[in-house]
């Protein structure tokens, strides 16, 4: 030992395996304070700091169970903090340069043989992107023989190697182990990777695509059941239409994705006019001449589903329409077509069209939500000097605008929604804007105008859902992109909503809403519930879908755009009178998005948490429960706002948890823990919560049964959320940082569930089954 202090205390005399040898005792004894001071002292007394680096991570051990991380790891941190506090930095420009080869094959070795921790640090001490560039793709192909895809794909990226490497042999199995953060990663940057990796996965958007057959092409890849499940067809194109918007691609490139698309959409339009009559004549015309244009295949799938869902005569007309072969139509069409009146092919069937009038029927008035202006007050703006007008009304302090906007329905076949209408109401007028008359849109005057109404804090505007439509106004007018409106004085009907929602359940303990009855023809939902519960009828919503790019608009259209908008000022006026009836505050806009209940706090959040707890302690003041939901009002009478064109805000949901309430016992709380969180389900087991664990063996979709026929949150993380949360009720489903400690996570599932332990009930449950305290188990060892 005196040996070793005095090498110790001699600074060019520290030998690397002797400070290996102080590391690993202050490790095991996990004195990580003590392991950090020693390591710095080590590292100043190193006469060659960055050869004596490689001898101690040669030595360590690799990961451990119960460890976050390993010892290499801590070692390679410290080492980053103590190089960057040395004047000059320690780097390899102080190394001879006979050395420095050497030094970077080593670091390089240290990559490559299962410590991928290590990787961040290495390239940047030893400057591994320095090294030639053959040797780099050695390294990265030995990575992917020893199947460390991820780490291969991760060296490649950092190295910038992706020009001499196969993408589809490097992006396959990420894919198939359903990586596609890292495969993003891979191809960033480079646009004809983006697009050869979007064409391989349309590829296998084709009825022909077998996984067995790709499977085989890659037999070192090992796919559990929930991986295998994952390629299907509906979530492949899932992702290439995600892959397509986010990279800019054209949709003529991924034709398989998109025909399958259009199938569906036209199967869900068939739905809403046949079957739910939830879609004028004239507006499923437009839709399906649209979305059948240029393909025989899908023109003859019209025809097919016209004559399963119509009439044989319908079909034949739409045959007519597209010139089809008889060889392609069902029986029947091709006879009856032959007896169809003369008429000009190209020219789509429209029968049975209602009268365009302006005013609802007699019935659909006593039933549906009417608007309460004249003709003659909606305006319809097309130029600059019909904009004047409006703009003198709307931009003036303390007036109260009802604001939405329309866009053509893409039906999820690709390409961003830009909006062609825009419509503000005020007392007694409502004014549209017209998008699509191009002089008028793209005029700064008409941009600058809008612009001027968002951001005006004195000016109240009313929305309902307004992220979609700011976003679809990005996409229309990119100098919104480039300079982002700061929107000020909006208040966003959709969060009046789920307040009053959540009121009405009994939520929050305040007074329940008012009972009001659903009309016939289904559930009301969104906007027309809101104004359904307040005013009393329904909006008239079958012009929703409509074609908002042709022009002329039809009457019943304008009169439909009209409505949406002034019937929020109307909504807002009747909960303005009573607020308290609705279970309100007296300040509506004071109400802002209700949190999210779907994922545990973000570590930002938790460290905001903790100081406030932190002052509060010191200051002797009661704190407000860190649970609690953190609310983001945009109040027209604050100096808060949204930026549209940058990121977005907290998403919106209802469920348990998170919410103001009595704190709740951990026997109350039942879990299921799928196989990624096994050590968070034993800390909570120990915590006394009722606790289901999952086997290494089972499938995520095991938890989704648990939960559904015992009552049960599931607690999961990554990829499996997605498909988790979608089979269980809303804020049933609760994902976690799997790289946290299991204490760190079970103190997010306390605080989001408002579980207080006390220490009875510490260790009052079964660590093998959930079996409580005093009943008897079979689970003790023999």
């Amino acid at each position: 030992m005196s040996s070793t202090m005095s090498q110790a205390e001699s600074p060019a005399g520290v030998d690397p395996g002797a400070l290996l040898v102080r590391l690993l005792d202050l490790w095991t004894c996990k004195d990580l304070q003590g392991l950090r001071a020693e390591a710095c002292r080590g590292f100043s007394g190193l006469a060659e700091p960055l050869v004596g680096l490689l001898e101690v991570l040669g030595g360590c051990p690799g990961a451990q169970r119960g460890r976050a991380s390993t010892l290499g790891q801590v070692v390679l941190g410290e080492f980053q903090r103590w190089r960057g506090a040395q004047q000059p930095p320690v780097g390899l420009e102080g190394v001879s340069g006979a050395l420095v080869p050497a030094l970077q094959s080593t670091a390089l070795g240290l990559i490559c043989d299962g410590q991928p921790g290590y990787m961040e640090p290495l390239l940047d001490i030893y400057q591994l992107h320095t090294l030639h560039r053959s040797l780099l793709l050695q390294h990265v192909t030995h990575l992917w023989d020893s199947t460390a895809f991820r780490e291969a794909a991760m060296l490649a990226t950092k190295l910038d190697l992706q020009a001499d490497l196969d993408m589809e042999k490097m992006c396959v199995p990420l894919v198939l182990h359903d990586k596609f953060p890292l495969v993003e990663a891979y191809v960033k940057s480079h646009p004809h990777l983006q697009e050869a990796l979007v064409s391989m996965l349309d590829a296998w958007c084709t009825p022909h695509f077998s996984l067995d057959t790709l499977r085989s092409q890659y037999p070192a890849v090992c796919l559990s059941k929930h991986q295998a499940d994952l390629m299907q067809p509906k979530l492949i194109i899932k992702h290439v239409f995600r892959l397509m918007d986010k990279f800019n691609i054209d949709p003529a490139k991924c034709s398989n994705s998109v025909h399958k698309r259009k199938l569906d959409s036209l199967r869900f339009l068939m739905a809403m006019h046949f079957r739910e009559g939830r879609m004028s004549e004239e507006n499923w015309s437009d839709h399906v001449q649209a979305m059948v244009e240029g393909s025989v295949e899908l023109q003859v799938y019209l025809v097919e589903c016209v004559c399963r869902y119509g009439s044989v005569r319908q079909a034949a007309e739409w045959a007519r329409c597209y010139d089809l072969p008889r060889n392609r139509l069902p029986v029947g069409v091709w006879d009856t077509l032959q007896s169809l009146p003369p008429a000009q092919t190209g020219v789509a069937p429209v029968s049975g069209a209602s009268p365009d009038c302006w005013s609802l029927s007699p019935d659909d008035g006593q039933r549906y939500y009417q608007l309460p202006v004249a003709r003659g007050n909606v305006h319809f703006l097309s130029t600059l000097e019909q904009l004047e007008p409006c703009r003198h009304t709307l931009l003036q302090p303390g007036t109260v605008v009802g604001v939405d906007m329309e866009w053509r329905a893409s039906f999820g076949t690709g390409g961003r929604q830009r909006v062609a209408l825009i419509q503000l109401a005020v007392s007694g007028s409502v004014f549209l804007l017209d998008l699509c008359a191009a002089g008028f849109s793209q005029d700064p005057q008409t941009i600058r105008f809008v612009r001027d109404l968002l951001a005006n804090k004195s000016i109240l505007k009313l929305g309902y859902g307004m992220s979609g439509d700011l976003r679809s106004l990005v996409a229309t007018w990119a100098e919104l992109s480039e300079q982002p409106i700061k929107v000020e004085g909006m208040l966003d009907l959709l969060h009046v909503h789920q307040k009053m929602q959540m009121s009405r359940r009994g939520c929050e303990g305040g007074r329940r809403g008012v009972e009001v009855a659903v009309c016939e023809g289904g559930p009301e939902k969104g906007l027309s519930l809101l104004v359904q519960q307040v005013l009393g009828k329904p909006l008239h919503k079958q012009e929703q879908l409509s074609n908002w790019e042709r022009r002329p608009l039809r009457q019943r259209q304008i009169c439909y755009a009209a409505a949406d908008a002034y019937c929020l000022l109307e909504v807002f006026w009747v909960l303005q009178e009573d607020p308290a009836h609705y279970g309100l505050p007296a300040d509506l806009c004071s109400i802002g998005p209700a949190p999210t209940h779907n994922s545990a706090p973000t570590q930002e959040q938790r460290n905001q948490d903790k100081t406030a707890r932190d002052k509060g302690r010191r200051g002797g003041r009661k704190m407000k429960d860190p649970g609690a939901p953190r609310v983001c009002a945009v109040s027209p009478r604050s100096g808060g706002g949204d930026s549209v064109g940058e990121g977005e805000g907290p998403g919106q949901g209802e469920g348990p948890g998170q919410g103001e309430g009595p704190f709740v016992a951990p026997q109350e709380l039942r879990v299921v823990c799928d196989n990624m969180l096994q050590g968070l389900g034993r800390y909570l087991r120990c915590l006394g919560v009722d606790v289901l664990i999952l086997e290494n063996d089972d499938d995520h979709r095991v938890a989704a049964k648990l939960a559904r026929t015992e009552d049960r949150v599931i607690l999961t993380s990554g990829q499996p959320y997605q498909t988790l949360k979608s089979q269980v009720g809303e804020g049933r489903c609760l994902a976690l940082d799997c790289g946290e400690r299991a204490r760190e996570q079970a103190v997010q599932v306390l605080r989001h569930f408002r579980v207080r332990p006390t220490p009875q009930h510490v260790f009052s449950r079964c660590q093998v089954c959930p079996s409580p305290k005093g009943v008897v188990c079979v689970c003790v060892s023999t």
